[in-house]
C-alpha cells in the first residue's frame, strides 16, 4: 500500500514538472516570437544603395553581435529597394518602414513637413532629415568605347559619329529618380535633352537600378548610372566617364526615421559613423561635408 501511494507522489509529481517545463517552454517561445517581429528593421532605400547597403548591413550586424554593449537587439533587417519618388509614395500610403533612405533631400523634407501639418500619425512622429552620403552620376556603355573622350568633353559623345539615329540613352525618371533628375540637368546644360528626346533617343527607366541593367546588358548604346553601380562590377576604364561633380547638381542623399525606436536610431548613427561612412567612400560615393 505504501509502495503504491509513493508511486502514485512521484508520478504525480512527473506530471506537473513536464506541465511547468511544457508552459516555460511556450512562454519563451512566444516571447521569442514577439521580439523578432518587434525587432525586425524594415528599410526603404533608394535603389542607387542597392550595392552598398548589404555590406554596411553585414559590418553593423557584426559590430552589433560582438559589442558587449548591443542595446539595439535587431535580429533581422529588411531592405526594399525602388525609386526614391516610389518609396516616398508608399511611405505616404502607410507603408510600415522604420527609415526611408532617399537619393535626393527633397523626399525626406517633404515627409517632415507634412508631419508638421499632419495630426494622422501623431503617435508615429518623425525625426528631422540627415545627410548620409552623396553620390555620383557616369556615363556607361558596353557596346561603345568611351576612352576617347573626358569629363570636359563628354557632350561630344552624343553628336558623334557612333552615336546614330538609332542610339539609345538610358536615364531613371528624372519625377521619380533623383539620379535621373541631375542626369536630366547635366543634358540640359549641354543643350542636349530636347535633342535626344525629340528624336526618341532617350529610355526612361523607372529607377537608377533599371537604368543601369539597359546599359549593363547593352539593351541601350548609353546609360546614365551611379559611379557606386560601376565601382560594384569594377567595369573597365573604356566603359564609363564619371561626370565632373560640378556638371551637374550635387546629389546630395538624405534620410529620415520613419518609426522612431532605439534600433532605427542606432542603424543611422551607424550609417553616418566613420565606419559607415568609409563604406560609402570604397563605393564610389563622395564625401559628406
Amino acid at each position: 500500500m505504501v509502495k503504491s501511494l509513493v508511486t502514485v507522489c512521484v508520478s504525480a509529481c512527473l506530471l506537473l514538472s513536464l506541465n511547468a517545463c511544457t508552459q516555460d517552454k511556450d512562454a519563451n517561445t512566444t516571447l521569442t516570437d514577439t521580439t523578432e517581429q518587434s525587432h525586425t528593421l524594415r528599410i526603404a532605400a533608394a535603389a542607387n544603395l542597392s550595392d552598398v547597403l548589404p555590406h554596411i548591413i553585414d559590418s553593423y550586424q557584426a559590430d552589433n553581435s560582438s559589442s558587449a554593449q548591443n542595446i539595439s537587439g535587431i535580429l533581422d533587417i529588411e531592405v526594399t529597394y525602388a525609386s526614391s519618388g516610389k518609396l516616398y509614395a508608399q511611405i505616404k500610403a502607410g507603408a510600415p518602414y522604420d527609415i526611408f533612405l532617399s537619393a535626393n533631400q527633397d523626399f525626406p523634407a517633404k515627409l517632415a513637413d507634412e508631419n508638421l501639418v499632419s495630426i494622422i500619425n501623431e503617435d508615429n512622429k518623425l525625426t528631422k532629415p540627415f545627410t548620409y552620403t552623396r553620390g555620383q552620376l557616369a556615363l556607361y556603355s558596353v557596346t561603345k568605347p568611351l576612352s576617347d573622350f573626358t569629363p570636359t568633353s563628354l557632350g561630344d559623345v552624343f553628336t558623334s559619329a557612333d552615336f546614330t539615329q538609332d542610339s539609345k540613352v538610358a536615364i531613371a525618371n528624372p519625377d521619380l529618380a533623383p539620379y535621373g533628375a541631375s542626369a536630366k540637368a547635366y543634358l540640359q546644360s549641354q543643350n542636349m535633352y530636347d535633342k535626344l528626346n525629340a528624336q526618341k533617343s532617350l529610355i526612361q527607366s523607372e529607377n537608377i537600378g533599371q537604368a543601369f541593367q539597359y546599359a549593363y546588358t547593352g539593351s541601350v548604346e548609353y546609360g546614365f548610372v551611379a559611379q557606386s553601380q560601376l565601382v560594384a562590377i569594377k567595369a573597365k576604364p573604356e566603359q564609363f566617364i564619371t561626370l565632373l561633380p560640378t556638371s551637374y547638381p550635387t546629389i546630395l542623399q538624405d534620410g529620415i526615421i520613419i518609426n522612431n525606436t532605439a534600433p532605427a536610431a542606432d542603424f543611422t548613427d551607424y550609417l553616418r559613423s566613420k565606419a559607415g561612412q568609409q563604406h560609402f567612400l570604397q563605393a564610389g560615393y563622395l564625401a559628406v561635408q
